[in-house]
């Protein structure tokens, strides 16, 4: 039983390299199921014991990769925090560091951003990235609250404008830099960037509100 059941997660491993790749290479739109059954040395039966769909597949293969920077983002609910504006841009220089020094991040990101139709096939792709983002959303905004609360940012701003406002500059920088990722140096200013914003919203001696 303990062979089975590695040969199991092996065949799943496999299958979701081979999507990765094909993914990366052609598109996700222009990569069949059979295409990476027959790259992961599979039949598709297989493909079907571990996925419902290539949508399912392909939230997987995003998972294995995200799951980890996503439940540093819950981290940001953890009790005892006592910075929360610094957790913030700590959380998101991590994605900045890990997409620019991880080849399978910056692999994912790339079909996640360029490589992708959100098509009706792919409709458990869009339902996933909605869930994330508002999930992110939610850590993010809860963050915020309790630097408001603990008077670190400016009473008079809504948490729920600045964390749409912080997810648009980090995504948008990402985006950006898997375009042309010789153009700028994501960490670099990715950290002037958060600096600016943070600076922005926290309250300013002397100034009265």
């Amino acid at each position: 039983m303990r062979r089975t059941k590695a040969d199991a997660l092996q065949t799943r491993e496999s299958l979701l390299d081979a999507a990765e790749t094909l993914f990366a290479q052609q598109g996700v739109s222009r990569t069949s199921l059979q295409d990476i059954a027959r790259a992961a040395g599979c039949t598709r039966g297989a493909i079907y014991w571990h996925f419902k769909d290539k949508a399912d597949l392909f939230n997987a293969m995003m998972a294995r990769t995200t799951l980890p920077m996503e439940d540093g983002l819950a981290q940001l609910d953890a009790p005892g925090r006592t910075d929360p504006l610094a957790d913030v841009l700590q959380s998101s220089m991590n994605v900045f560091h890990q997409i620019v020094h991880d080849p399978r991040t910056r692999r994912v990101f790339d079909i996640a951003t360029l490589k992708i139709e959100l098509v009706a096939e792919l409709d458990g792709v869009r339902r996933r990235h909605i869930e994330v983002q508002k999930d992110c959303a939610q850590h993010i905004g809860h963050c915020l609250a309790r630097a408001q609360a603990a008077g670190l940012v400016r009473p008079e701003l809504e948490p729920a404008t600045l964390t749409l406002t912080l997810l648009a500059i980090v995504n948008g920088l990402i985006q950006n830099w898997m375009l042309e990722p010789g153009r700028f140096d994501l960490c670099e200013v990715g950290a002037r960037s958060l600096a600016l914003f943070l600076d922005g919203i926290r309250p300013q001696a002397g100034v009265a509100r």
